[in-house]
C-alpha cells in the first residue's frame, strides 16, 4: 500500500473536504463510498467496455481487476464508462463514418466526467482502434497520473484466420474462387472471442506505440485478451497509478518529444498501420509536442521494418507474445542505438531500466526478422508529397507491393462507388482506383477503405492496381494503397480535379505522388468545380465536419 498524502488528493479534495462538500459526500454514499474512502485519492477507471465488439466484450471484467489494484495500493477507484465502436461491424457502410469521430467523442467524455468528478489519477482500459488513441487523448489534456492498459489480442480463427480473411473472402467469392458455403465457414470460424483483430492492424498497432511511448507498463501490449498475464497488468496497473500520484507523474512528464520519436520507430519495426500516423499526430497535439508528417520520414529513413506479421506478413500478434513480445524488440533497438533510453515512463523508471533485463527472442523464431536482414531496409510508412497532395499523403509500401507504380485513373465519388465497381470487374490491371470526398471534412470522418482494399486483394489484384484516396485504410489494408491525400477533395484539394483516364505516377523511392496534368488544364477544372454541400446539416457528424483539421495535422478538433 502506498503511503498516502494530502498531496495526492488535489483534485478530489476539491469535491469531498469540509462542510459545503456535505451533499456531494451523500451522493458518493450512494454509490458506496465509506467515511475512509474520503481521505483516500481517488482513481477514475475509463472502461470502454461494450457487447458492440468482441474487441471491448471482456473489458469490464479487466477495469474491475485495475479497481482491485488501486483499492489494494491504498486508492478508491471509481469505475466509470466512454464509448466504443466497432470498425470491423461498420467498415463498408455509412456508418463507418462515426468511426474517427468516436475517436474525439472518447477523449471528451474521459475528459468530462474526469474533470467534473475531480479524479485525481486515471486509469483507461481500451480494446478498439479509435479507443486506444482517444484514451490517451483525454488523459493528456488532464495531465493528471494515467496508465493506459490494452485489453489485448484475439486468438487466432481456425485455419489462420481472422478478421481480414472474412473481408478478402468477399473478394475471393467475387473472384469465383470460393463459393457461398466456403465464405460462410470462414465466416462463422474466423473471431473465436474476446479481444482486438489479430494482425498488426490498428489496435495492435496502437497498443505497441503506446507501450513505447511510455504510457502502458511493460508487456501490456502483447498479452492474450483472456490470459492471467493481462488480469495481472490490470491489477498492477491499479497500483502503479497510485505511485505516480504519488512522484507527481503526469502524462506530459512521459509523452515528450523523444517519448513520441520512440514510438514512432518501434510502429515501423512492427510494419504498423497507417494509422498510428493520425493518432501520434493528434495525441501529440494534446500535449503540445510538435510532431509533422515529415518527422515520419525523417525517422523512417533509419528504421528498418522487422516483423512479420499480418497483414502484409505471414504471422499473427498472438505468435508474437508467445515469444515474448515486443519488449526484446525494443531491447535490441535500443541497443542499435534506435531508442531514446533516457525517456520516463509509467514505472517511475526509464524505458532504459525498464529493458535492462529484457531476454532476448528464443532462438529460431522468425517473426521478428535480425537487422542485417530486414524486410525493409527503412520504413513502409512512406510520406508522399506532389501535385497531387501538396501538404502530404500516407502510403504503407513494405515493398512487397513493389516501390513503384504508374497507372490511368478510375475515378469514384465515395466508397460504396468504388467497392460496387471492384465487385464488378470495371478494375482492370494497370489503373489507379481513385476513391475522393471520404476526408475528415468530406466523408464526414475519413472512413476506412477496408473493403475496397480487400475486395482488391480477394479478386488478385492486388499487384496489378493501386488505389488512392483521401480517406483512411484499416490497418488490416495492404496492396499499393496511399491515404490520407490532402487537401481533401472536400475542400478542393487537386483529387477532386482528377478525370478518368488521368495518368497517375505513384513513386516510394521519390516520395512524391503526380498527376500527369498540366497546371493549365487543372485551372480550368478548378474554375468549373463546385464545392459540394455538406452532407449533414445535424448532429455530431455535421459538428465535426465544422470542427476538424486537416489529416495532415491528425484529423483533431480542438486545434
Amino acid at each position: 500500500m502506498t503511503d498516502i498524502t494530502d498531496n495526492m488528493r488535489k483534485y478530489s479534495s476539491q469535491v469531498v473536504d469540509g462542510i459545503e462538500a456535505a451533499p456531494a459526500r451523500a451522493m458518493l454514499h450512494a454509490v458506496g463510498f465509506t467515511d475512509a474512502d474520503f481521505k483516500k485519492p481517488q482513481i477514475g477507471i475509463a472502461s470502454t467496455w461494450a457487447n458492440v465488439t468482441p474487441c471491448n466484450m471482456h473489458i469490464d471484467k479487466l477495469a474491475e481487476e485495475a479497481e482491485k489494484g488501486a483499492n489494494a495500493a491504498g486508492g478508491k477507484a471509481v469505475i466509470f464508462n466512454t464509448i466504443t465502436v466497432s470498425d470491423g461491424i461498420a467498415n463498408g457502410t455509412e456508418g463507418m463514418k462515426y468511426s474517427l469521430v468516436s475517436r474525439e467523442v472518447i477523449a471528451d467524455s474521459i475528459e468530462v466526467v474526469a474533470g467534473c468528478e475531480g479524479f485525481d489519477g486515471l486509469i483507461a482500459v481500451g480494446g478498439c482502434d479509435k479507443n486506444m488513441p482517444g484514451c490517451l487523448i483525454g488523459m493528456a489534456r488532464l495531465n493528471r497520473p494515467s496508465i493506459f492498459v490494452y485489453g489485448g489480442t484475439i486468438k487466432p480463427g481456425a485455419g489462420h484466420t481472422d478478421i481480414i480473411s472474412v473481408f478478402e473472402a468477399v473478394g475471393r467469392h467475387a473472384a469465383g474462387e470460393l463459393s457461398l458455403i466456403q465464405v460462410k465457414k470462414i465466416e462463422d470460424s474466423a473471431i473465436p472471442g474476446p479481444g482486438s483483430c489479430g494482425g498488426m492492424y490498428t489496435a495492435n498497432t496502437m497498443a505497441s506505440a503506446i507501450e513505447a511511448l511510455g504510457m502502458s507498463l511493460p508487456g501490456s501490449s502483447a498479452q492474450d485478451a483472456i490470459s492471467a498475464d493481462k488480469a495481472s497488468d490490470c491489477y498492477r496497473a491499479g497500483q502503479q497509478v497510485l505511485e505516480l500520484l504519488a512522484r507527481d507523474i503526469k502524462p506530459r512528464d512521459i509523452m515528450t518529444r523523444k517519448a513520441f520519436e520512440n514510438a514512432i520507430r518501434v510502429v515501423i519495426a512492427l510494419a504498423g498501420s497507417t494509422n498510428a500516423v493520425l493518432h501520434l499526430l493528434a495525441m501529440a497535439h494534446a500535449v503540445d509536442v510538435e510532431l509533422t508528417l515529415d518527422d515520419f520520414t525523417e525517422i523512417g529513413k533509419t528504421t528498418p521494418v522487422l516483423a512479420d506479421l499480418r497483414p502484409s506478413g505471414k504471422y499473427m500478434m498472438s505468435e508474437l507474445v508467445a515469444i515474448g513480445g515486443i519488449q526484446p524488440l525494443m531491447k535490441r533497438m535500443l541497443d542499435a542505438g534506435l531508442l531514446h533510453g533516457d525517456v520516463l515512463t509509467v514505472t517511475g523508471k526509464t524505458l532504459a531500466e525498464n529493458l535492462a533485463n529484457v531476454a532476448d527472442y528464443p532462438v529460431g523464431q522468425d517473426i521478428i526478422r535480425a537487422f542485417e536482414a530486414p524486410i525493409k531496409k527503412d520504413s513502409h510508412l512512406v510520406i508522399l508529397h506532389g501535385n497531387l497532395s501538396p501538404t502530404g499523403a500516407v502510403a504503407k509500401i513494405t515493398g512487397k507491393e513493389g516501390l513503384r507504380f504508374a497507372g490511368r485513373a478510375r475515378v469514384y465519388h465515395g466508397e460504396e462507388a468504388a467497392l460496387a465497381g471492384i465487385l464488378n470487374g470495371e478494375e482492370v490491371a494497370g489503373e489507379v482506383i481513385v476513391i475522393r470526398y471520404e476526408g475528415p471534412k468530406g466523408g464526414p470522418g475519413m472512413r476506412e477503405m477496408l473493403s475496397p482494399t480487400s475486395a482488391v486483394m480477394g479478386k488478385g489484384l492486388g499487384k496489378a492496381v493501386a488505389l488512392i484516396t483521401d480517406g483512411r485504410f484499416s490497418g488490416g489494408s495492404h496492396g499499393f494503397v496511399v491515404g490520407h491525400i490532402t487537401p481533401e477533395a472536400f475542400d478542393g484539394g487537386p483529387i477532386a480535379l482528377v478525370e478518368d483516364g488521368d495518368a497517375i505516377t505513384i513513386d516510394a523511392e521519390t516520395r512524391e505522388i503526380s498527376l500527369g496534368v498540366s497546371e493549365a488544364v487543372l485551372a480550368a477544372r478548378r474554375a468549373r468545380w463546385t464545392p459540394p454541400k455538406p452532407l449533414y446539416t445535424r448532429g455530431v457528424l455535421a459538428k465535426y465536419a465544422k470542427l476538424v483539421s486537416s489529416a495532415a495535422e491528425g484529423a483533431v478538433t480542438d486545434k
